[in-house]
């Protein structure tokens, strides 16, 4: 990506796909459903709406832009990436983190469609047929669809996938009940 458009990268982004060739990163109990994205001059706060086993709970975090490239640094070990976006349908995030003494990296798919996206039985890569869509409030000829193959071409040789469900904590995020 040459250089982030920050004022409109903003709003509700849901989280629609996640690979990792850590499989502890996607047997979680807290799960990403929905950010939130503000920016105030060289910051990004971020409002995550996580579903930890049927409870929603939120984390608000404030991280300081590292280069115009759309890599933000935050509190804690954690990195955030926006590796590519067309700021209509589609983000490609890296987050990059320390926990109990070991770096992670996950590339994140978020859409800003409402629930849909790729369906929870999404082939893994080297499968002879493609991954199925569930609907979504736009075609798939849309970018959206440009965006899950770019996607999907990042994370080739990742191996490890979880499609992300339609869940009521990012729903709540967004109508900003929480």
């Amino acid at each position: 990506m040459e250089e982030l458009d920050r004022q409109k990268i903003g709003g509700f982004w849901r989280e629609v796909g996640v690979a990792s060739d850590q499989n502890l990163v996607l047997t979680a109990q807290k799960r990403v459903e929905g950010l939130f994205l503000t920016l105030s001059g060289s910051n990004l706060t971020v409002k995550v709406a996580y579903n930890s086993s049927g409870s929603c709970e939120i984390e608000k975090i404030v991280g300081s832009e590292i280069d115009s490239t759309g890599k933000f640094a935050f509190p804690g070990h954690r990195e955030i990436h926006v590796l590519d976006t067309d700021y209509e349908g589609y983000a490609i995030l890296r987050v990059s983190l320390m926990w109990r003494g070991r770096n992670f990296r996950v590339l994140k798919y978020f859409s800003k469609l409402g629930p849909g996206g790729l369906c929870p039985a999404a082939a893994l890569p080297g499968t002879a047929r493609p991954a199925p869509l569930c609907p979504t409030a736009r075609s798939l000829e849309d970018e959206d669809w440009l965006g899950f193959w770019k996607f999907r071409e990042l994370t080739a040789d990742t191996g490890l996938y979880l499609a992300a469900r339609p869940g009521r904590c990012a729903e709540l995020l967004k109508e900003e009940l929480i």
